[in-house]
């Protein structure tokens, strides 16, 4: 499966992922509101990849490696997953990404995110998707706001105590928007 978008290839993983995305979750500014705040090592990337993976096969969605279509770099990652790390939100489906720090403020998380929202709710069928941030993470939750997603939560991530902003946004409240 891949997907296009005016400047960005959505499509799966592969072998050759594995540096860039170790280097991208071992940047402390990249990880700094994930889960407890900490880098990751390699090998932590490379049971991630493996992951990945598998969730497409078990699910039929997941996410998708994003990268640059002009120069094929790898930017990061976005797409669908199940939250089981908030259990009060579940059952659910969460759209996500993560970007590298030169990516950063152009945009790709918006255009790669919302070609994912047209995928849960176009192939997928899907009746509602939420995303989930820290907080203090701005970014994220502009991205949030651009899609159209509204607040409907402010809660705890039991594991790490972080405190999260839940948004959602219904395949009405999306086919109102899109003009569908």
């Amino acid at each position: 499966m891949e997907t296009l978008t005016e400047r960005l290839r959505l499509r799966m993983w592969r072998d050759d992922d594995l540096e860039p995305l170790a280097a991208m979750d071992a940047d402390p500014e990249v990880m700094r509101y994930i889960a407890d705040g900490s880098p990751r090592p390699r090998e932590q990337a490379a049971g991630t990849l493996v992951r990945l993976r598998q969730g497409w096969q078990d699910r039929g969605f997941g996410l998708f490696a994003v990268e640059v279509r002009e120069t094929g770099q790898f930017a990061g990652w976005a797409g669908l997953a199940v939250p089981e790390f908030l259990p009060e939100v579940m059952p659910a489906v969460e759209i996500g990404w993560r970007l590298g720090r030169e990516h950063w403020g152009r945009g790709y998380a918006t255009e790669a995110a919302r070609e994912v929202l047209a995928f849960g709710f176009g192939k997928l069928a899907l009746e509602e998707i939420v995303s989930i941030a820290h907080v203090d993470n701005h970014a994220s939750l502009r991205v949030m706001a651009k899609l159209g997603m509204r607040p409907t939560s402010r809660t705890t991530v039991p594991a790490s105590g972080a405190p999260v902003e839940v948004t959602a946004i219904t395949s009405a409240e999306y086919a109102a928007a899109e003009g569908r």
